[in-house]
């Protein structure tokens, strides 16, 4: 058992587990309120990062994607059918970009110095 105030990571981590989807018969008997608590932070912490990403990731395809297409366009089609200013976005947005998008930005522009 831990002593009042101590955070035991594998219990933190057994906690997020939990929270995350896993079997509750995981957890470590006898957790603390300042585990509880760690596990709380941490989990909310990484789904606020998770859709951040996510709207990140979005506002990237909505800039990529300007038009429709007959047929699935290559990187090089949708970089060459962006506006102007796109590629500044972009560039924000670099680390959030598919693979692809990544490498053809960086062959037109150069990888951001920010990443």
């Amino acid at each position: 058992m831990a002593e009042h105030g101590e955070v035991r990571p594998d219990v933190v981590e057994a906690i997020v587990g939990v929270l995350k989807g896993a079997d509750a018969g995981e957890l470590p008997a006898g957790a603390t309120a300042a585990e509880k608590t760690a596990a709380k932070d941490r989990y909310l912490s990484e789904f606020v990062a998770e859709r951040s990403k996510r709207d990140r990731q979005a506002q990237a395809w909505e800039l990529l994607l300007t038009r429709s297409y007959d047929d699935p366009p290559t990187w090089r089609q949708l970089f060459d059918d962006l506006a102007p200013e796109a590629h500044t976005e972009l560039g924000e947005l670099y680390d959030v970009l598919p693979e692809g998008a990544r490498e053809e930005y960086a062959r037109r522009y150069g990888a951001p110095s920010t990443v």
